[in-house]
């Protein structure tokens, strides 16, 4: 289920999936609840959008600081997923930069490839404001633009566009500090020139020129762009891991961006129990299946033999970042901010579920259990958690039954409810929050009996799947919650979940079915 309340007035990224869980679309957006919202409220769609509307299951979500981010992300996310319902061009190439060559009189340029020496600087979305940027600095600046420098002067020079390094018109200190203050603006440090821009503008509205002064309004426009950090996408050598928590009642929840060479390309975001040394264990158990990245960017920092531990995975120094400030400050304040607005828009559902079920305490912890065959053949059963509001793949289990022969859903679910919680009671593990049956009041007072025996008390619901009705033991009639309210759609989510998980162990013991046996020889 897709629940529109969770999603921020932020600008991202939105990835749709299907009921495999495969992403399919990619999109951006300046307001990511607006204009996903708007996919299921329009019913006119095209046809192409229509179809994606059919399929879409699920969708995840990553919170950027601007739009240019969204941008930058949203190309990165199509080139890592190819979605199915993106337009993906195979010579897709990446944003184009502004190129000061390596040479003695360096010349500006634009380029996708970067592949020479000298100095890049963007990578810039908009290809308007790269030219306005671009013009603006080769005119202010009057670098050469020429491949190869000509024998005499081209008009170019004669118009003032450059300063003329071809027939000495210029000495080598003097163009290469040109070339040093062109760097600087288009790094963003161009306050002292927009100001004079601005001033220059002024003067020609003033004199009613404003044709003349609309161009350099979009010239400073372009200008300003520059001073906009973008933070999803930098120019780096090496692979970096940012990580960052928020340990609120007992739980931590906690997000990790995978930044490879500058470039954002993956969240990863777990829900855990908080201990006295979580993150030493994290770090541990997440990087002895996972290679280290070259930097660390955390919150706090490590002990030294943490640190030489990730060393000695990667076979390399793993160098461990806390910054107090600047562009690596913003990347660990941006995984904040996805903490912050994807789990705690979470924990919203979990009180409104508290609420409208009258439970003792927040639903942490809800497993689901489905039944799933084919006439009768192949039954599976299959439970999956949610943690914190959200799925914990980890710990979804999947059974085949064993003690029933042909359909019989209420035996299947008491098979699988007593084989889950004897195991939960005989290895003396936590018991969940709350335990929801996929089915009517037949497949939940079958799971209420099994759970009688073994003496367990867990709220326990279920969902019918027709009206989506929510029933409780020992009410004959529904709950009086309706399909379309937030804590129901937050059940049909993880009811749905569950229903995908046992279709797709469904689908896999057939397919072994399938498969014909070799006879022993």
């Amino acid at each position: 289920m897709i629940d529109l309340e969770a999603l921020p007035h932020l600008p991202g990224c939105y990835l749709f999936k299907n009921e495999e869980g495969t992403v399919i679309y990619v999109g951006k957006a300046k307001d990511l609840k607006k204009r996903v919202s708007s996919y299921f409220q329009k019913r006119d769609h095209d046809p192409k959008t229509a179809s994606l509307v059919q399929v879409v299951r699920s969708l995840d979500f990553i919170v950027t600081n601007t739009e240019v981010e969204a941008f930058l992300l949203e190309n990165t996310l199509i080139k890592k997923h190819w979605p199915r319902y993106n337009i993906v061009l195979k010579d897709s190439k990446r944003y184009a930069c502004i190129h000061l060559t390596d040479e003695k009189f360096p010349r500006i340029r634009i380029t996708r490839k970067k592949v020479d020496n000298g100095s890049f600087f963007g990578p810039f979305v908009s290809a308007k404001e790269r030219d306005y940027i671009f013009e603006v600095v080769r005119k202010t600046f009057q670098l050469r633009t020429c491949k190869q420098m000509p024998k005499r002067a081209c008009l170019r020079y004669h118009i003032a566009a450059c300063s003329g390094p071809c027939i000495g018109a210029i000495s080598t200190e003097d163009y290469a500090e040109k070339v040093k203050r062109a760097a600087s603006v288009l790094k963003g440090n161009s306050k002292e020139l927009i100001e004079s821009m601005e001033k220059e503008m002024r003067e020609l509205a003033s004199r009613q020129q404003f044709e003349q002064a609309m161009a350099l309004r979009d010239e400073i426009a372009a200008l300003e762009y520059l001073q906009e950090k973008q933070n999803v996408e930098r120019q780096k050598k090496h692979n970096e891991d940012i990580l960052n928590y928020i340990v609120r009642d007992d739980t931590v929840y906690l997000m990790l961006f995978k930044v490879y060479k500058g470039t954002l390309e993956d969240k990863q975001d777990y829900v855990f129990p908080f201990g006295e040394n979580f993150l030493e264990e994290f770090l541990v158990q997440y990087y002895s299946e996972n290679e280290p990245p070259e930097e660390l960017i955390l919150p706090e920092p490590l002990e030294e033999s943490l640190t030489d531990f990730l060393s000695h995975l990667k076979g390399v120094k793993v160098k461990v970042t806390v910054p107090k400030q600047g562009e690596k400050k913003e990347l660990l304040d941006l995984a904040l901010k996805n903490v912050e607005i994807g789990f705690f828009g979470d924990r919203k559902k979990l009180e409104v579920l508290q609420s409208k079920l009258s439970l003792p305490k927040l639903p942490n912890v809800i497993e689901c259990f489905d039944i799933s065959h084919l006439s009768g053949t192949s039954t599976v059963g299959s439970m999956v958690q949610f943690r914190g509001g959200r799925p914990d793949k980890h710990n979804y289990r999947r059974f085949k039954i064993e003690s029933v022969e042909g359909i019989d859903d209420f035996a299947s679910i008491a098979e699988v409810v007593h084989r889950r919680y004897s195991r939960l009671l005989e290895d003396k593990h936590d018991l969940p929050d709350l335990i929801i049956i996929d089915g009517g009041k037949g497949q939940l007072s079958s799971a209420f009996q099994e759970l009688r025996k073994l003496k367990i008390r867990v709220p326990l619901i279920s969902i019918a799947k027709r009206e989506e009705e929510i029933y409780v033991p020992g009410i004959k009639s529904p709950l009086p919650i309706k399909k379309d309210e937030k804590a129901s759609l937050f059940v049909q989510e993880i009811r749905d979940e569950a229903h995908r998980f046992a279709i797709s162990y469904n689908r896999l013991l057939r397919q072994k079915s399938l498969i014909p046996k070799i006879p022993d020889t």
